[in-house]
């Protein structure tokens, strides 16, 4: 469980799945501590575990004039202080190995994007640092060849690995959700995730955009539940329409309680 690589994570005895979510991309000071604020409530009431998810920058975007950050520096200050103000887990996604040390200065968290779940320089520099190191599965790749992925992380001497799932790809502009690499990935001994937004992107498409359905996120998520995933990783916005970064496949946070809260019910119907 999450609480066994966070001890101070908040609910921690709970028996409920476990959250990370955020914004895609950190913005603000501002509108980061508003999102944190209103999970951390949402959270609180039904005695989830919860870490904050944003990316201190987008390194992987469709066209050069897309929105990449604030500043590294500035975004992971934001991330600190979100964890510090409200007592949560942080985590952020790093690209290079040379960004591990540096990101682990500020959060609890280090989160290897799924293009890069291969990348052994980038496996080894998160697990150096000590942090937990969430790995996001490629699309390209099987649940079980992301065995390699966790023995990379834990031959270099931390035991602190997740997995997450985040689809499949399916033909050029589509992705698909294979269920049995819930099952298949917990059976390494390590918290798996659902991503249930990435999971809907709709990539590659003509405009440089990524498209998504975000209307399927619910589904997403109650079929991860339902099938045994340890936490599910949700970003969210108050405003996705005019989100910097995925705005099109992101859950409205006015959305989120409810979603919690059928989620909670399937979760003890399969206890």
């Amino acid at each position: 469980m999450i609480q066994d690589y966070l001890p101070g994570i908040k609910n921690g005895g709970s028996l409920q799945f476990f959250l990370m979510a955020g914004p895609c991309a950190i913005e603000g000071e501002d509108i980061a501590l508003r999102i944190a604020e209103r999970i951390v409530n949402i959270t609180d009431k039904y005695s989830i575990p919860y870490i904050f998810k944003g990316s201190y920058r987008k390194a992987n975007r469709s066209r050069v004039d897309s929105f990449t950050g604030i500043g590294d520096e500035k975004a992971l200050k934001v991330l600190q202080k979100v964890g510090e103000t409200f007592g949560v887990p942080t985590v952020t996604d790093i690209h290079e190995s040379h960004e591990a040390a540096m990101a682990a200065e500020y959060v609890d968290v280090l989160q290897i994007p799924a293009f890069l779940c291969r990348q052994t320089e980038l496996l080894v520099a998160a697990a150096q640092t000590g942090k937990v190191v969430n790995i996001k599965k490629g699309q390209f790749l099987s649940a079980a060849s992301m065995q390699f992925a966790v023995d990379k992380v834990k031959d270099s001497g931390n035991s602190k690995v997740c997995l997450t799932d985040r689809g499949n790809s399916f033909g050029y502009q589509d992705l698909i959700v294979d269920y049995r690499g819930i099952p298949e990935m917990r059976a390494f001994q390590v918290p798996t995730i659902m991503d249930c937004t990435h999971s809907l992107q709709q990539p590659n498409q003509t405009s440089g955009v990524t498209g998504g359905k975000p209307a399927l996120i619910e589904t997403i998520a109650k079929a991860a539940i339902a099938v045994g995933a340890d936490g599910l990783f949700i970003e969210t916005h108050p405003d996705p329409a005019n989100a910097k970064s995925d705005g099109a496949n992101m859950l409205h946070l006015d959305l989120l309680e409810g979603l919690i809260e059928k989620l909670v019910r399937v979760r003890e119907a399969i206890l």
